[in-house]
């Protein structure tokens, strides 16, 4: 049992002290703002992305800043890859108590249009990485007594959207799948939630407007139409991470957090 002493000790160093996080596609976008965030909550950070260039450039922020994070480079669509990540955090650290599934693309297609293989890579990425992943983490979560699992699901795993179907169809797959794993492993103390983002300013959403043949920030534009006038930020994203990964959230799994501005709500 902690003592008062320690438990004060662990607020002062963060919300996740002495936690160990693994996320992946963490060198970009939400995955890098919630890997600065962790570190900046006491959490030590494996720093997991396709994009060695990318994991290395969030790894220096976070030690730059104090904190303490490792490269993992790897392709989370491959089992190899993927049990290589947990192996390496374990090595790193000792444990692993935070899993945060981010990794994914995006093909801006409808059904007729969308090829064989942008709805294989969209599947492998966003779904199947986060079975892989899981796959491996779980055992090491169970045998520690519990931990967070968090899946980056979309608005668009809610609601369908235009041009977007094996986007839609992934994501819807992820919350479904967050749902079933949280019954699965709540007898180990493992929670398992998904965060929903609306457009959020980031990379991708740059590329989606690309894809669509539309100047760079038309879809950062286009949030101006959402309650809250704008997109999001990806360090607002970030934090319902944070709130999910830590003990403030020991009641909640099965759970789908949507955070888009009010996108789903309504607009003006």
């Amino acid at each position: 049992m902690k003592t008062m002493e320690n438990e004060m000790n662990d607020k002062q160093k963060g919300e996740l002290a002495r936690k160990v996080a693994l996320i992946t596609g963490a060198g970009s976008g939400i995955g890098r703002a919630t890997a600065l965030l962790f570190a900046r909550e006491g959490a030590q950070v494996a720093v997991c992305d396709l994009n060695r260039d990318g994991a290395e450039a969030t790894v220096a922020a976070i030690q730059a800043a104090g904190g303490q994070a490792i490269v993992v480079q790897a392709n989370v669509a491959l089992a190899a890859d993927c049990e290589r990540s947990v192996r390496e955090t374990l090595a790193a650290f000792g444990r692993l108590d935070v899993l945060f599934n981010n990794a994914g693309i995006t093909r801006r297609a409808n059904v007729v249009d969308t090829s064989e293989a942008d709805w294989d890579a969209v599947m492998a990425v966003n779904v199947k990485s986060i079975f892989l992943m899981s796959k491996y983490a779980v055992p090491v979560m169970a045998e520690q007594g519990g931990g967070s699992i968090i899946n980056a699901g979309s608005g668009w795993g809610l609601v369908g959207g235009k041009d977007a179907v094996s986007y839609c169809a992934a994501k819807g797959a992820v919350v479904n799948m967050t749902r079933a794993m949280a019954v699965d492993h709540g007898p180990q103390q493992i929670r398992v939630n998904s965060v929903c983002p609306g457009d959020t300013d980031t990379a991708m959403l740059r590329n989606e407007a690309a894809q669509l043949g539309l100047a760079a920030t038309a879809l950062v534009e286009a949030g101006n139409a959402r309650p809250l006038m704008r997109v999001g930020q990806a360090e607002e994203i970030a934090q319902v991470v944070l709130f999910l990964a830590s003990d403030r959230a020991s009641f909640v799994t099965g759970s789908a957090y949507v955070v888009d501005g009010g996108g789903l709500a309504g607009s003006a």
